[in-house]
């Protein structure tokens, strides 16, 4: 079964938004009332949290896994913590083949013990902004910029995890994506002190698919923002599917698409994360579109994480 995230969560001034705001006032205050007794953990690894409060596709695995790569350029030793889930093999195997430095366990907490164990200095939690107890050195938040926060509510009236207000227990905001100034604003009038970067995505494989017709597919948090991505970067797309996040390809699905494609001269393609979810099948005729993270003023990011640490 398909599970997409509602066209409303986008709409400031929504009906069904207005319906379930008492559902959602009713989970924050549990919330709330949950974080307030949950004990916090100190560990002697410092630790540097990639969350979001907007569910989904805001870029926090890409991010954990730079932040990992350049912390190894300054002679740190990192690891990157997520916390296990079986449905998301794929960001799994994205970040053993991008950084060859993960430890997977259902409890936070157990991950950073083991990761206390094998002698790393840092480690960065992919996720877990909402976890109360575990101490955290440096909270990133990310944000897209074509999402950012959506209709501003909490779940299930929105998207958000938390209130926005709840960026005032972070240090940096990523946002991916174009300046938004007005957003700017609106974080720094919560806490002036919260440093803001911007990155975006890179092709590193375009010229494979230049002068080609693409049929693109995509099961992540945002598909549409994978789809803009290709036509910001001129390529033609003729045609593309959505499919929920982590969605579990069938074998049949895959080979409807690649007939279809085949049929009409397109070269079928997905993004790096569909492509290790469906790499087993080892079907001919899907291609990978391969990106990497560039953060705008990097030395400046990577100098301010430094000196938190």
């Amino acid at each position: 079964m398909r599970i997409y995230k509602p066209k409303f969560w986008n709409k400031k001034n929504s009906i069904l938004s207005i319906l379930l705001s008492p559902i959602s006032v009713f989970l924050r205050i549990f919330v709330t009332f949950k974080n307030k007794i949950t004990k916090t953990r100190i560990f002697n690894i410092p630790v540097i949290c990639v969350g979001n409060i907007y569910i989904g596709g805001t870029g926090k695995t890409p991010l954990s896994i730079t932040i990992a790569n350049e912390l190894k350029k300054n002679n740190k030793n990192p690891i990157i913590i997520k916390k296990y889930y079986k449905n998301h093999k794929d960001e799994h195997e994205l970040i053993n083949e991008k950084v060859s430095a993960l430890i997977l366990d259902s409890k936070r907490s157990r991950a950073l013990e083991e990761a206390e164990k094998r002698k790393f200095n840092v480690a960065i939690l992919d996720d877990g902004f909402q976890d109360y107890s575990i101490k955290k050195k440096i909270e990133i938040l990310c944000f897209n910029s074509k999402q950012l926060i959506g209709n501003g509510h909490v779940f299930p009236s929105g998207p958000l995890r938390e209130n926005i207000n709840s960026v005032k227990r972070c240090q940096i905001v990523v946002i991916n994506g174009s300046k938004n100034e007005e957003f700017e604003k609106k974080i720094l009038s919560i806490s002036n002190n919260i440093k803001i970067f911007y990155s975006k995505y890179v092709p590193s494989n375009i010229d494979v698919f230049k002068n080609k017709k693409l049929f693109a597919f995509a099961g992540i948090g945002n598909p549409k923002n994978f789809f803009d991505l290709l036509i910001e970067n001129g390529l033609n797309l003729e045609k593309h599917l959505s499919f929920p996040d982590h969605y579990n390809f069938s074998k049949s699905e895959l080979e409807k698409m690649i007939s279809i494609s085949s049929k009409s001269n397109l070269e079928l393609i997905t993004t790096e994360k569909d492509y290790h979810r469906i790499k087993d099948y080892k079907l001919k005729n899907i291609k990978c579109f391969k990106t990497e993270l560039k953060i705008l003023e990097k030395e400046k990011f990577m100098s301010q994480i430094l000196s938190l640490l």
